[in-house]
């Protein structure tokens, strides 16, 4: 039997409208938005990049984390089998030394402190203690989630798990001692990334995305968002470049080196009023 075609049109379209309502009802569900458009409707500050200068930056480089410490620039990329731990000139972005973590091991983001070095790995439940003045592996830690953003405070250590909150440890050890769930207008924010700690705020990458957020502590409230889109450059040096993650402070943290997973430029920008 052949079916009308205005039928097949119409089951078509209730096939589409269940599976929008599907969508829906899991975001309700979950009691969040995509991060993009939350961020797009945010009643918070909304800031651009100003570009002030840039250096290039390795294009084989999958960025996962960056810091910058006692005039180095520290670099965490990923990927297994191509993960490293290392360090840059920031005036030039030339490499000064690279350390290889196992093979079977995804390097995350990196935090360093005057006694040792913090790095993440992704999915393999490991957090890795380094020597600062080696880079060699003191030793491995338990981690009970995904490892993806951290930086650290006085006192502490703060990390993200792609979860719409930040974890709190201690920096000796690395226990959890604490979390905070992040926020923009009473919306929870997923997938926050790379982590830069500035003061009292955390500035954070969000996936899958090209916008920053500063997250305000000790109550995880996002107080502004950050377009970075007008950094992503054209032309071949850029095909296989991917996301937006890397945020470095400078010395008074008005200042900010960015970059991004396969980027072949680095840019120091600040951030002001759009």
């Amino acid at each position: 039997m052949r079916v009308p075609r205005r039928l097949l049109l119409l089951g078509a379209a209730c096939l589409v409208a269940l599976a929008t309502l599907g969508v829906l009802l899991v975001r309700a569900a979950s009691g969040s938005d995509e991060p993009t458009d939350v961020l797009r409707t945010a009643s918070v500050p909304h800031l651009r990049v100003q570009v002030l200068g840039s250096v290039p930056h390795d294009p084989t480089a999958f960025t996962e984390g960056l810091e910058l410490a006692g005039g180095t620039l520290y670099e965490s990329t990923g990927l297994a089998g191509q993960s490293q731990l290392r360090e840059l000139d920031p005036a030039t972005g030339a490499l000064r030394r690279a350390v290889p973590l196992p093979d079977n091991l995804y390097g995350e983001g990196v935090t360093v402190l005057p006694d040792r070095i913090w790095q993440l790995t992704w999915t393999d439940g490991v957090a890795l203690e380094r020597d600062p003045a080696t880079l060699a592996v003191r030793r491995e830690v338990p981690l009970d989630r995904e490892g993806w953003g951290l930086c650290h405070q006085p006192g502490r250590l703060v990390a993200s798990d792609g979860t719409d909150r930040l974890t709190f440890r201690n920096p000796a050890s690395f226990a959890l001692v604490g979390s905070v769930a992040v926020t923009v207008d009473g919306h929870p924010l997923r997938e926050l990334n790379e982590l830069e700690c500035v003061g009292g705020t955390v500035w954070a990458n969000v996936w899958h995305t090209d916008d920053i957020v500063r997250i305000d502590l000790p109550d995880g409230k996002v107080s502004a968002v950050v377009d970075a889109s007008g950094l992503r450059g054209v032309g071949p040096a850029w095909a296989q470049a991917d996301v937006l993650n890397g945020i470095a402070a400078l010395p008074g943290g008005e200042e900010f080196l960015l970059t991004g997973k396969r980027w072949p430029r680095m840019y120091l920008v600040r951030f002001v009023p759009e």
